[in-house]
C-alpha cells in the first residue's frame, strides 16, 4: 500500500470517528430541528434604545435574532463604555485609547419570568495620531465596533438559553 493510500485511509477514518463523536454528544445545532434559533428568531423585543450604542446594539439583534414581528420575549440590557489611555508619547501625548464595554442583559417571558441574564464585555481601541476629525471618526467606528461586539455575544447566550425553551 502506498503513501498517499494510506493518508486517505487514515483521513477517511479520522473523519468517521469525529462524526460519531460529535453525533454522541448531544449538541443540537442551533438553527436545527429542536435549536434554539428557531425559538427566537422574530420573538424579542429588545428595549427602546436611547444612545447611538443603544441603536447599533439593537439593528445587530435584529440582524442576528429577526426583527420584532412576533415579540413574545423582552430583553431589556444596560451597555457602559469606558475611554483608557492605552499609549502616551513621552512628551505625554495620548496617542491610543482603549474602548472598554460591558452589557448586562435580562430576557423575560410572558409574565415577566426570567429566562436568562447575564453580562458580556469586549473591548476594542482607536487611534488619535490624525486629525480632530479623523479621531473622532475613529471613535465612532470603535464605539460601532464595540456595540456589534456585544450585541453578539448576547446573542450567543441568548441562543444557548433558548434551548430550553417550549417549542
Amino acid at each position: 500500500m502506498s503513501l498517499p493510500d494510506r493518508l486517505s485511509r487514515r483521513a477517511v477514518l479520522l473523519g468517521l470517528g469525529a462524526a460519531l463523536a460529535l453525533a454522541g454528544c448531544g449538541l443540537t445545532p442551533v438553527y436545527g430541528p429542536g435549536g434554539g434559533g428557531g425559538k427566537l428568531f422574530g420573538k424579542v423585543r429588545p428595549r427602546d434604545p436611547d444612545t447611538p450604542l443603544d441603536f447599533v446594539f439593537n439593528q445587530r439583534l435584529a440582524e442576528r435574532i429577526g426583527p420584532d414581528d412576533a415579540a413574545v420575549y423582552d430583553l431589556d440590557y444596560r451597555i457602559s463604555a469606558t475611554v483608557a489611555a492605552q499609549a502616551i508619547t513621552p512628551d505625554e501625548v495620548t496617542t491610543r485609547y482603549s474602548l472598554n464595554g460591558t452589557a448586562d442583559f435580562t430576557l423575560t417571558g410572558p409574565g415577566g419570568q426570567v429566562i436568562t441574564q447575564g453580562r458580556v464585555s469586549s473591548f476594542t481601541s482607536y487611534s488619535t495620531t490624525g486629525t480632530t476629525v479623523s479621531t473622532l471618526a475613529a471613535e465612532g467606528g470603535a464605539r460601532e465596533r464595540l456595540a456589534l461586539m456585544l450585541a453578539d455575544q448576547v446573542v450567543t447566550r441568548l441562543l444557548a438559553a433558548a434551548s430550553k425553551l417550549p417549542e
